[in-house]
């Protein structure tokens, strides 16, 4: 058997030999295309052959490869474009499917936003698993780099859409080529230390927040630009007035693919490509699918993502009824919100997490530990989320900046917490980094497909009811599923060789 690098230390067996300090030694046999399992940082591969018997072992590193300044910048970018994409419809959303919809002869504008609102997210929800196994075997850098692609050509595509059934299929393909969040995170894991992993998902949630906060910012002060500005009455954007929020979108996705093509390095080895040749495309894909099936059905790695995915959909069941909530009036027990005030309270939750994400999640793991952290996290969100409906009219800017903060702090401490976790626990069983990430981030977009569709339905049938069956109750099942995501952490194994490194 021969190492794949003749500076690091000796090969240990397929069986993956631990140290007498290790307590979670790996004993599951993976078929051919997971047989190499840890594409962490500083683990390489070899491959060898015993009595006819293909064998895969590793070579296990003391240094992880570090990333540079631009190799994170262009991670950072990498996230927040995909957050703009998605939010950067919000604003003008409606009124493209009115234009449209008037030009076609089409009535069920309801109907058609709907479809172009969860698009996205639908695609991202089939999309997500399939590369991020594919970036355990290409490598993170190539997928990244398809998904700024798609991202560049897509967004634009979309700003030029001139029939309903055309912009719906470039939101869903702008999803299906866009698995990068999922990517980005395990690139994150491929190249970090347990003292810098926690510190740097947080920067990958930093950008996500930033992305959100952007992303409806652009779609809004730029859309109509000929309505506003002289300069570009009789262009093609007077013929198209919701292409240049789209096109800057798709500017921001080529410069990142640019600044990754010369500042980002691959994270993993290559060799590992080499291993899944002989195997045919579908058979690939078939692995793929159970392989992911299997790792949602075991109590390590599968609670986490279903925790995750309880969590995310706590957390957008709000999204949809939050507003309905605070621009309802005063005297039927709302707030009565302008648009202009809403639009404060998201830049509010967004601000609020971004400063968590960017300065608090490391003084909070190394004091408390990321396994900790999980269930405080969603108790601090969902004791947020229960406390919203319940805010009054007096003071309502003090008690929405309390509620608000207990909302953002918690979903900023739980995102990179769950997202390191999540690394810890692959590299210490037999599922692949990509793989593991690309399952969460696609029971994520699931949960953002579903938590607005189940608060729409909560709200319809309770708002004219009487308490607590009324206009309290979608913030109710928020809390509800919050409470079921916190019990599940019950099941997450304790490893405090990990949380002591930190």
């Amino acid at each position: 058997m021969h190492s794949s690098s003749t500076s690091r230390k000796p090969v240990l067996s397929s069986a993956l030999k631990r140290s007498s300090t290790d307590s979670h030694p790996k004993s599951k046999a993976k078929s051919p295309l997971y047989e190499k399992t840890i594409p962490s940082a500083g683990l390489l591969g070899s491959h060898s052959k015993t009595n006819g018997v293909e064998q895969t072992s590793v070579t296990m590193s003391t240094t992880t490869r570090d990333a540079g300044k631009g190799a994170l910048l262009a991670l950072f970018l990498v996230t927040m474009i995909d957050m703009i994409g998605f939010g950067i419809i919000i604003p003008f959303l409606t009124y493209l499917v009115q234009d449209l919809a008037a030009e076609q002869g089409v009535v069920q504008v309801g109907l058609w936003v709907g479809l172009l609102m969860t698009a996205y997210s639908s695609a991202q929800f089939i999309s997500s698993p399939f590369w991020g196994s594919l970036s355990d075997r290409i490598g993170r850098r190539r997928v990244l780099m398809i998904g700024l692609v798609g991202n560049t050509v897509f967004f634009t595509a979309f700003g030029l859409s001139n029939t309903l059934l055309f912009a719906l299929s470039m939101r869903f393909f702008a999803g299906i080529f866009n698995g990068n969040i999922a990517v980005a995170r395990a690139y994150i894991g491929d190249v970090s230390t347990p003292k810098q992993l926690a510190t740097r998902m947080g920067l990958i949630g930093a950008a996500f927040g930033l992305g959100f906060t952007i992303g409806p910012f652009i779609g809004g002060e730029f859309s109509s630009p000929a309505e506003r500005w002289d300069l570009f009455v009789g262009t093609i954007f007077e013929t198209y007035p919701y292409l240049l929020p789209c096109l800057i979108a798709s500017i921001l996705s080529a410069g990142s693919l640019v600044l990754a093509y010369f500042k980002l390095p691959e994270s993993i080895d290559l060799e590992r490509a080499r291993e899944d040749e002989h195997l045919s495309w579908g058979r690939q894909m078939s692995m793929i699918a159970s392989n992911s099936v299997s790792m949602l059905r075991t109590a390590t790695i599968g609670a986490m993502i279903w925790v995750s995915m309880l969590f995310m959909l706590g957390f957008t069941v709000m999204h949809s009824v939050f507003i309905l909530y605070t621009e309802m009036d005063p005297a039927n027990g709302g707030l009565g919100f302008s648009e202009q005030d809403n639009g404060r309270m998201f830049a509010m939750i967004g601000l609020l997490g971004i400063f968590t994400q960017a300065t608090l999640i490391g003084p909070l793991t190394r004091k408390f530990g990321t396994r900790r952290l999980i269930p405080l996290s969603i108790i601090l969100t969902g004791i947020g989320l229960v406390m919203i409906p319940y805010t009054q009219t007096n003071l309502v800017w003090l008690q929405m900046l309390l509620v608000l903060s207990c909302i953002a702090i918690g979903n900023g401490v739980f995102q990179p917490s769950s997202s390191t976790y999540l690394t810890r626990l692959a590299r210490d069983t037999d599922y692949d980094l990509g793989a593991v990430m690309g399952a969460q981030e696609s029971l994520s977009a699931f949960a953002r497909i579903l938590g607005p569709l189940s608060g729409g339905l909560a709200w319809e049938l309770t708002v004219n009811g009487s308490y607590p069956w009324d206009y309290h109750t979608p913030f109710h099942l928020c809390g509800l599923l919050m409470l079921i995501s916190g019990l599940l952490t019950l099941r997450l194994p304790v490893m405090p060789e990990l949380d002591e490194a930190e």
